[in-house]
């Protein structure tokens, strides 16, 4: 399995971007993990990898476990080309057209996020999605 991030805009925030880079570094421990950084949402739809799983963070998107998140990566890794990405758009949300073609949609929080905030919230449940899959006992699930 492969993971991409694909986010509009940069993280500029030098204590975000540690934390970022420090969830990257232990999901990496058990799957290849890309960061992609798109100038603008309009942009993102291009940089996603040819044959990749779409998942669309919506604020109208399923609500689920971390769990449940960790059943759904499980079995969206084992489809197609195995790479799922994860796509988190800027202050107006993801471009319609892409959101259409997203395979499915997730919302990390009934509350509007800033997308610097929803890139670290997904890092972080992407790494208890792993860890509860191999049974470690950081999700303590």
């Amino acid at each position: 399995m492969r993971l991409v991030i694909a986010a509009a805009g940069r993280l500029k925030e030098r204590e975000l971007r540690a934390l970022c880079d420090d969830y990257l570094g232990r999901i990496r421990r058990y799957v290849r993990c890309d960061e992609i950084e798109a100038k603008a949402a309009a942009e993102l739809e291009g940089a996603l990898p040819d044959g990749a799983l779409r998942v669309a963070l919506e604020v109208t998107g399923d609500a689920v476990t971390s769990t449940e998140l960790s059943r759904r990566l499980e079995r969206w890794g084992s489809t197609g080309k195995g790479i799922v990405a994860f796509v988190i758009g800027d202050a107006d949300g993801i471009p319609p057209e892409l959101s259409r073609k997203a395979h499915a949609r997730l919302s990390l929080s009934p509350l509007t996020l800033p997308h610097r905030l929803a890139r670290l919230i997904l890092l972080e449940q992407l790494y208890r999605a792993l860890t509860i899959q191999r049974g470690e006992p950081y999700a303590r699930e």
